[in-house]
């Protein structure tokens, strides 16, 4: 059992393809989609803000925690001075509404938070999920049993409650961004380990791994070496939606208060606390909650992508722009090919009824109008 073949009956097919060969054809089928594209230059371009917050800031010469009272109306309940929310070359996105701090520099130092945070639930989760499914799926039937229903039950936990009371009662003192994301990834993780386990379920009774066991290879010898290669594309997919997910689940926790804690600034702290100036200062509320759509969306167009590119079976739900016209007329010009093809073949079989009908389309044009021949060549009365 090579390590450089994946099995690719986990995606369906019945022939196992070199790595290098899956991986360039995974490649080639994400970049023939362009909304995935659009996608992941986002998603990238998000990445490289949240990475170089402290370049960035530094070039535009602010930080997300220096007040400016300067810069607020007092007068006015503490709504920024100037047009736009006080936007100027020093303050490229404006200030905060009663402090007076930047808002370029508390989105990207909170774009680090919320994607950080969201990477790492999903992280806890993929590896909790994956080896409680792989557990369930290889061990003994009490096992299977025992780990099944813990998993039921973490699937019927409700997150955000769970969540809230875990978070209320670890002190303060622990850091919060790191308890966000464990708490999001030690509660959510029951879905992937039910996917994980109905996939392993299916790749054991498989004739490779069965080749394997017969070789005398050890239970968790083949779930390193076969099957893991063939969960990965279920597990990608699904950690691949979990991220936008989890980037949800912490903007709403700290929306409600028990997430990230002032002064770390956050997506869903930003949102928390701009929900009175939404007519005063509307962009303190637009900013935020623009690039947690923008995010959401992203990482979710990508990972549908992503889905469809280890899944080339499976139809994009995405489906947009020229896509559905080229299906179209794809549709439309089979439909000719095939409607052609049917009249031919038409012409051609009225063609050889024609030449089977012709002796006898001779003799009944031989026959005159007024009578047939009889055998002597005299004509006969029609009467």
């Amino acid at each position: 059992m090579s390590e450089a073949l994946v099995a690719s009956q986990a995606a369906g097919t019945d022939i196992s393809v070199p790595a290098g060969s899956g991986a360039r054809q995974f490649w080639r089928r994400l970049r023939a989609q362009r909304a995935a594209l659009v996608a992941a230059v986002v998603v990238a371009l998000l990445v490289l803000v949240a990475l170089a917050a402290p370049l960035l800031t530094a070039i535009e010469g602010q930080d997300p925690f220096t007040y400016h009272p300067s810069l607020i109306d007092s007068a006015r309940g503490g709504v920024p001075t100037g047009s736009f929310g006080g936007i100027t070359g020093g303050h490229w996105l404006g200030v905060e509404p009663q402090t007076g701090r930047d808002l370029f520099a508390r989105l990207a130092y909170g774009a680090r938070v919320s994607l950080g945070v969201a990477l790492g639930a999903t992280v806890v989760q993929v590896t909790i999920g994956v080896v409680i499914g792989v557990a369930a799926a290889l061990g003994s039937r009490w096992v299977d049993q025992l780990l099944s229903r813990i998993t039921d039950i973490i699937v019927a936990m409700p997150l955000m409650i769970m969540s809230l009371a875990l978070l209320a009662i670890v002190p303060s003192s622990f850091p919060r961004p790191l308890l966000v994301a464990l708490v999001i990834g030690l509660i959510a993780w029951g879905n992937i380990a039910k996917i994980v386990r109905a996939q392993t379920l299916t790749l054991k009774e498989l004739d490779y791994v069965s080749a394997a066991r017969l070789s005398g290879w050890g239970t968790w010898r083949i779930a390193r070496r076969e099957l893991l290669p063939g969960l990965a594309a279920p597990v990608i997919t699904y950690a691949a939606l979990l991220v936008p997910i989890n980037i949800s689940t912490e903007a709403a926790l700290s929306f409600l208060g028990v997430g990230v804690k002032p002064p770390t600034p956050s997506w869903g702290q930003m949102l928390t606390a701009a929900d009175v100036w939404y007519q005063a200062a509307p962009q303190y509320l637009l900013l935020p909650a623009g690039a947690l759509f923008v995010t959401v969306l992203a990482l979710t167009v990508l990972g549908d992508g992503i889905r469809t590119a280890l899944d080339p079976r499976a139809a994009s739900r995405l489906r947009i722009g020229t896509g559905r016209k080229r299906e179209a007329k794809a549709d439309a010009s089979g439909k000719k090919v095939a409607v052609d093809a049917s009249g031919k073949n038409f012409a051609a079989d009225a063609d050889s009824g024609r030449s089977t009908l012709d002796p006898s389309i001779k003799t009944i044009k031989s026959a005159d109008a007024n009578g047939v021949k009889d055998a002597n060549g005299e004509k006969e009365d029609p009467a």
